[in-house]
């Protein structure tokens, strides 16, 4: 069913929600990964009023907090719309926290419901240290002294005027709160407005078209802004259908099952990307893999000269017209991603020999750059537009600029609302010229294009005082050895760079099948001498892409894996670089003896 673009802009994602319903009643709304359960936008819209119903009768009133702790699954977007049809506002909480995070969240947002799945409660109910959490929902069956979702549904509140309170959410309502998952100190509620996610969704519109007929696939945590934007507010803003993916361990399948027209990864799922495809090609003949080498060079050589805005030569284009129909065009129905108009990465910096790659195989594919104070992406490339390398051009009315110290700071409708509860925090992020200072360093060139160095904080200052960039060195690294699954460089206040490295467990899978080894697990591995020499054959390569100062001298690889949320890594797999450090001090202090 083909609309026409809205005339009149939404003044709240409730409004947006009722629009894009009442225009396609029977489209499929929301489903799971194999297509069940699925809601069509009737169903969904007839939901959401029996569940803001039952949430108003169980006391939830405009201006309160409602706490979601789920899995990918599509009851969260049911749930999170009908909480913001009462007037109230939706936070999710990472499945990976711990009750004393939990907690924490509790006591800032200050919400007395909490929606959940069985295997949380237990963790949600020792959060609740002071009792303020009356009612437990959970999704997936009943719980002790708990609703089921359809309960809540059934429940009846004869005052409550469902039309009347989703009316009078206006644009300047708290739409949600976003809780860093942070690599230092308690998370940090940022608030961001009905306004501020309306501007964001204004000015993506303004680079690239979003269509109802669009489908993508949820499978990062909805706690973190990027994937609660890409999938849920554009469902209710767009209209396109979301795919829920409860394990992201079924992204693979579910990709293929799919074949989403838009796409969102973090840099680490580009990496397994390439790996896997690098792990089939090594798997074919000789004759097989020479020619899929060709084709994946070819189409690599025209994304660098697009990106270089380089002229193609007319044997180039030849050459990438045959690689595209007999190889490029194969491998991305392997993928699954076949069919993508658009995909963004974000999140950090993704290697460009790793985004020329991708782009080579013939995926449009757009680095972006934001946070969750700036409502996600503040910058992107461009269609027809992209430089490798970039985290794109700032997005329409929104202004970037580059502090004394070479900090980023960004300017618009795009800023958040402020730190719930933190006035202190707040007015040291976002100066009294309505300049958010965003921590990160980088650069600006003639044409807008910005270029990110790294966290202001994280930087390596070597002991000659020499700037480096860890992300960039560990980014290296990832791309030329797929047996990496985490890198840490380190080099603060050093002679030289070291870096401690964690196998990839699928990529170790894979090594010991090809292998004939009887133990695939990264602990074995990590002492295999055959997977030693494949890191240090990695190593070499990418100390040939790095410059002499920030090559890695000495390395380390851990017996053990890293796992988001974890001691070392933040739920959306930022490295949490000082407990890393206190942590592993002795193999730090090893690599320097």
């Amino acid at each position: 069913m083909n609309g026409a673009p809205l005339t009149e802009q939404p003044n709240s994602l409730c409004a947006a929600f009722q629009a894009t319903a009442a225009r396609y009643p029977d489209q499929v709304a929301l489903r799971g990964p194999d297509g069940t359960p699925s809601y069509t936008w009737a169903e969904y819209a007839d939901r959401v009023r029996k569940l803001a119903t039952g949430l108003t009768a169980l006391g939830v009133r405009a201006g309160d907090t409602v706490a979601i702790m789920l899995t990918n699954v599509p009851e969260f977007h049911l749930a999170d719309t009908a909480v913001l049809h009462t007037g109230a506002t939706p936070f999710s909480i990472y499945n990976t926290f711990t009750a004393e995070q939990v907690s924490h969240l509790f006591g800032n947002a200050g919400n007395r419901v909490v929606v959940t799945e069985t295997q949380f409660v237990d963790k949600l109910r020792a959060a609740n240290i002071d009792g303020r959490v009356e009612h437990f929902i959970c999704v997936d069956g009943p719980v002790e002294g708990g609703y089921t979702l359809d309960e809540v549904a059934g429940l009846s509140a004869p005052d409550f005027d469902f039309d009347a309170a989703w009316r009078a959410v206006q644009a300047d309502s708290l739409l949600t709160l976003v809780y860093t998952s942070g690599t230092t100190g308690p998370p940090k509620g940022v608030e961001l407005t009905h306004a501020n996610m309306l501007a964001e969704f204004s000015a993506v519109d303004g680079v690239f078209e979003v269509r109802p007929q669009d489908r993508v696939i949820s499978y990062l945590p909805d706690a973190h802004l990027a994937n609660r934007a890409f999938g849920h507010y554009n469902n209710l803003i767009e209209g396109v259908q979301v795919t829920a993916v409860a394990d992201p361990k079924q992204l693979v399948a579910a990709l293929a099952e799919v074949r989403p027209t838009l796409f969102l990864a973090v840099p680490a799922i580009w990496y397994k990307l390439k790996a896997g495809i690098e792990n089939i090609v090594a798997q074919e003949s000789s004759v097989k893999r020479a020619v899929v080498g060709w084709a994946i060079g070819v189409g690599t050589e025209v994304a660098r000269r697009n990106s270089d805005r380089r002229p193609i030569p007319i044997a180039l284009s030849w050459q990438h017209a045959a690689a595209e129909r007999l190889v490029l065009s194969t491998l991305r129905a392997k993928m699954g991603l076949d069919q993508v108009r658009a995909a963004i990465t974000g999140a950090s910096p993704i290697a460009p020999d790793a985004m020329a790659f991708i782009l080579g195989l013939g995926i449009p594919v757009y680095e972006g750059w934001g946070m969750t104070e700036t409502s996600a992406a503040a910058t992107l490339n461009r269609p027809g537009g992209i430089r490798i390398g970039t985290v794109g051009t700032a997005l329409p009315g929104t202004e970037v600029t580059v502090a004394e110290d070479g900090e980023l700071l960004v300017r618009g409708p795009l800023i958040m609302r402020g730190y719930r509860h933190d006035p202190e925090q707040t007015a040291a992020a976002i100066d009294a010229d309505g300049w958010m200072h965003t921590g990160d360093i980088g650069t600006i060139d003639a044409d807008g294009y910005i270029r990110i160095v790294d966290r202001k904080k994280e930087l390596i200052i070597n002991a000659a005082g020499k700037n480096m960039s860890p992300s960039n060195i560990e980014g290296a690294v990832k791309v030329s050895c797929a047996l990496v699954g985490a890198a840490i460089a380190i080099g603060d206040n050093r002679k030289f760079v070291t870096a401690l490295f964690t196998l990839d467990a699928d990529a170790c899978a894979a090594y010991a099948a090809q292998h004939g080894l009887p133990d695939a697990s990264p602990a074995v591995l990590a002492a295999d001498p055959g997977v030693l020499a494949v890191v240090e054959a990695g190593v070499c390569a990418a100390n040939e892409r790095l410059a002499r100062v920030e090559q890695i001298k000495k390395y380390t690889v851990l017996p053990v894996t890293w796992e988001p949320g974890g001691d070392e890594l933040t739920p959306k797999m930022s490295l949490k670089r000082k407990p890393i450090a206190a942590k592993y001090a002795a193999e730090i202090e090893a690599l320097y003896e």
